[in-house]
This record gives structure tokens, sequence and C-alpha cells, in this order.
């Protein structure tokens, strides 16, 4: 794998539609991608994927999830006069939306491009232009005249929406911009690390879930099933190297390799990473010369959040992608963080050997 292959995945995932709730076509892009490197292949009712890759030792689980749903926006009303109103799915900060081109899904899965309009500055008070938007002030105008004209269209209140935006690189140290790279590359990831392990030594789920974005759900129910022994979840995280953010505010930088997660959530909220699991990710690292970063959180958590608390407990850990701009149409990462992460990953799965696997619960439990 090179940085040409895997910039060929990220740009498919990404791309692709698939709101919180409406993954249908991301699903069905990553379902013909991955099937030929999977021994089984199939979907929770939900409509998270679940590829099984069988290992030397089927009597012990490892899970790998990613999220493949975006966030996006949900008409929630057409006027009259053939504006579209919305709400969001998923967290949106509305400085974001005016000016942003939009593609809508109809009843017959067609798509429609609109653009997210709002009152010109020309005409703004000079202390309403100073305002952050509320986004059930914006609109969509899809140059239509009545809700008529919406309608005969297939566009009805429920329709999901998503920024229009290709991947593109830029000049400079193999950088790249787009949107839904939460958590398309951890899902390009994904999907990498499930076509280089050949004979992992215990069976190795890869999951691409749903719903993330709007409550960790499809996490929730692919692990109930599922039953791991360990797990990881693959995500971003916020890569604050950025001017006016101070030096112990910068959790995470571009280019500086994966990161491993310590702690989440508001206080640990989310996930306190199992430590056994974060020392094994540390290993290999440096055993391997990649270069990774370490991070504690004071926001934002992961699917690995709710399969920690799958049933009896799992342990599990987090691996992240360093993503600047996070929830806007201009995520921005490096590809060079993508690949490390693929080999970080890829030998976790390689020494998740069904010993380790015992040992991690036999320290938990020593005391009794």
């Amino acid at each position: 794998m090179d940085k040409n292959s895997f910039f060929t995945t990220l740009k498919k995932f990404s791309e692709a539609f698939g709101v919180a709730g409406y993954e249908d076509d991301i699903r069905s892009i990553v379902i013909d991608y991955l099937k030929d490197y999977a021994d089984e292949v199939r979907v929770d009712s939900l409509g998270s994927v679940i590829f099984r890759k069988i290992g030397s030792d089927k009597g012990h689980r490892l899970m790998i999830a990613a999220h493949m749903d975006e966030i996006g926006l949900m008409v929630s009303h057409i006027s009259k006069n053939g504006f579209i109103y919305f709400r969001p799915v998923g967290g949106w900060n509305a400085l974001i939306l005016p000016g942003q081109r939009v593609l809508i899904k109809s009843r017959d899965g067609s798509i429609h491009r609109g653009v997210v309009g709002h009152t010109p500055p020309h005409i703004l008070k000079a202390e309403e232009a100073k305002k952050v938007p509320d986004i059930d002030k914006l609109y969509i105008d899809i140059g239509a005249k009545s809700d008529e004209e919406v309608s005969k269209l297939g566009i009805e209140i429920g329709s999901p929406i998503v920024i229009e935006r290709s991947v593109e690189r830029l000049a400079l140290n193999d950088v790249v911009t787009g949107k839904a790279f939460d958590d398309r590359v951890g899902l390009s990831v994904l999907a990498h690390v499930l076509m280089e392990v050949d004979n992992p030594p215990v069976d190795f789920y890869a999951v691409a879930t749903v719903q993330e974005e709007v409550g960790l759900k499809g996490a929730r129910t692919s692990a109930f099933s599922i039953s791991p022994h360990v797990a990881l979840a693959l995500d971003v995280t916020i890569a604050a190297d950025l001017p006016g953010v101070s030096e112990q505010d910068q959790m995470s930088k571009v280019g500086k390799g994966p990161s491993i997660t310590v702690m989440d959530g508001r206080s640990g909220s989310g996930i306190i990473a199992n430590p056994h699991i974060k020392r094994k990710l540390v290993d290999i690292a440096e055993r391997h010369g990649i270069p990774y970063q370490l991070e504690v959180l004071s926001g934002g958590t992961t699917d690995a959040s709710i399969i920690a608390l799958n049933k009896e407990g799992v342990p599990a850990g987090v691996v992240s992608i360093p993503t600047r701009y996070i929830h806007s149409p201009v995520e921005l990462l490096s590809l060079d963080d993508c690949i490390n992460t693929v080999k970080l990953v890829t030998h976790f799965v390689n020494e998740a050997d069904p010993k380790w696997i015992d040992d991690i619960r036999s320290k938990v439990i020593k005391h009794l």
C-alpha cells in the first residue's frame, strides 16, 4: 500500500453520500470494496457492516470499528415559494453553512443540487451582520419557484442533505482536504488493515458502523452481536496546531503520526482507554519506528466508549488520525499520518494473540 492507493480509497469513501441514518450509498461502496477480503460479510438490522476474517484461534474475538456515517442536514420545511428549510443531523457550526453547495437526496434516490442561502450583507443591519446566523433561519435554494416544483423532484420533509465537496490534494506535504473525513478516513484505514491482514491470530471483526454522529448507535448493536474480547475504534481527532491556539491545547498535530487516546470526553465521560491496550499500541509504534502521539481530550468521543460498555465490559482503545477543521467541508489531514495508522493497526491485529487477550483480563481481576 502506498499513499496514492490510500488517497484513492479516501476519495471514494469521503465523496459518497452517507448522512447518519441514511448510509445506503456508502454501505454499498464499502461492501463492494471489501467483500473479497473477508471470510464472512453481514449487515445487522441497524445497518452496520460486519466483516469477519477467521483467525487461527476462533475462541477470541477482536473488533475494530470505524463509523461510515457523516454529519448532514434534513429537510424540515418547504415554503410556498420553494425555499427549503432544514435541521442539522450531527454537530454543525452555523458559521460554516451559509454559501455552501449541497446535495439533496429525493424519494427515488436521485440527487439534486442547491445552495445554502442567507440575507446579503448589503441589506443587513450593522448589529445583524455581527451575529452568527441561527441554523433554523438558513434555507436552501434549488432555483424552485414553488413548493409544487420542489415536490415534483421528490424532495420532501425528511429528505437527507450533505455538503457537496470533492477530496483534493493540497500543494505541500501530501496534505488533503475534503468533507466527511470524520470518519471516512478511519473507514479507509480499516479497509486497508483488512486488506493487509492475512492470517490473524484471533477472529478479526472489521465493522463499519452507522449513526455514530447521533449517539454511537451502530457500535452498540454490532458490539452486542459480536461480543468482542478486545476492541479498538478508529476515528479522527482534533488537530489544533493552529494560529491562536496555546501549546497546551494542541492535543494532536498534523504530520506527527497517529494519536493514541488515553482519555476523551469531558473529564473522562467518554472513554478511559484500557492501559494495557494503550501500552501495546505504544510498544508496537516504538518497536516498528512508527511516529505516534498520546492525547487526553477535553471533549468528544468515539465508538469505543459504547463498545467498552458492552455486556460485562470490553477492554477498548482508540487510534485516531489528527484532522484539522473537523465537522466542516474542508477537513484537512496528512496522508503520512494515514499510512502510519494503517501500519500501527495492522501490527496490532497481527499481535493480538489469545494469550495477550487473556492476560488483559487476568490483570484486571487479579485482586479477586
